[in-house]
């Protein structure tokens, strides 16, 4: 039995819906990957979800659509004076944009306490965490949980880690870069998507993002970038990718889906070719429908 475990925030999400409402619905962007990757992992591998909620009505409600999932909700948190945050997506000819209220999100204290840190990584064969799951830490928080992900990593836990950029949670570019830049130094696997590389780093091509997080150390790096290729780059093998021709809807999720496939795929020991494609192609069936969770992307996908 393999255990995926995937650190990060879940939220209350509002979509757009018809004549201006909104439908309300759960996600974020490391559950979005533990709920995909539940879907299409094989059933020996276990996937959990570690975070902190409250232990308000809505954040029992969260608990209750997690475990709906067939994720296991042992590694979770319930924080007495706090909730889980919430945001609103605004669409745009399919791309997103969101507006946040998390200020009082229990998440930001997921790392406060050590030994539960070192509890949910302990048994985790594969971990999963992003830019968003350190943004929202304070800076001691945020260096707790890299150790932590070294520790685990030493001891055989692949680490992946998604670079996912939100620029306004951290306190500025040079905040970002740092905090970005530890996360791959304790990682195995690196996720970035180019035009967040281009803003941030000022990263000219896919090879120069490749070059950085070669240097901290990562064994595989997938450069994502929209439609045009997908650029891999691992000791053993280095290729570009086209994703699959889709009609984008609703790019919310894409990157999370990507991951999801990413980590199945390593997970199960496949090529990393065939890996990548999946990948690919689970994000491309994402993106042509609205919101984060779209149960018929992983049709047919499933083990």
């Amino acid at each position: 039995m393999g255990r995926l475990v995937c650190l990060g925030e879940i939220m209350v999400e509002l979509a757009p819906a018809r004549n201006g409402l909104f439908q309300r619905g759960f996600a974020g962007d490391t559950f979005n990957t533990a709920w995909y990757a539940r879907r299409i992992l094989p059933p020996h591998w276990q996937v959990s979800y570690a975070t902190m909620l409250g232990k308000d009505p809505v954040s029992d409600e969260m608990v209750q659509f997690i475990a709906k999932a067939d994720i296991h909700t042992d590694l979770i948190q319930r924080h007495p004076n706090r909730t889980a945050g919430l945001y609103m997506i605004t669409l745009n000819d399919g791309e997103r944009s969101f507006s946040y209220w998390r200020s009082q999100s229990a998440a930001r204290c997921l790392a406060d306490d050590e030994s539960w840190l070192a509890h949910a990584l302990q048994a985790a064969s594969v971990a999963y965490v992003s830019g968003i799951t350190l943004a929202i830490l304070s800076p001691d928080r945020r260096k707790a949980l890299c150790a932590a992900l070294a520790t685990a990593r030493a001891a055989g836990t692949t680490i992946v880690f998604d670079t996912n950029l939100r620029l306004n949670l951290w306190g500025g570019a040079d905040q970002a870069r740092a905090g970005l830049m530890a996360g791959a130094g304790v990682a195995d696997v690196v996720l970035p998507s180019f035009d967040e590389e281009q803003m941030l780093f000022g990263d000219e091509t896919p090879a120069d993002t490749i070059a950085r997080y070669r240097s901290t150390g990562a064994r595989i790096i997938a450069v994502k970038n929209g439609a045009d290729p997908c650029t891999i780059w691992s000791p053993e093998i280095q290729f570009e990718h086209h994703p699959p021709k889709a009609e984008q809807i609703d790019s919310t999720a894409a990157g999370d889906s990507f991951g999801a496939g990413m980590v199945a795929g390593l997970a199960q020991s496949l090529p990393l070719d065939q890996t990548v494609k999946r990948a690919c192609a689970l994000a491309a069936r994402v993106i042509s429908s609205p919101g984060a969770l779209v149960p018929n992307a992983t049709k047919e996908m499933t083990p």
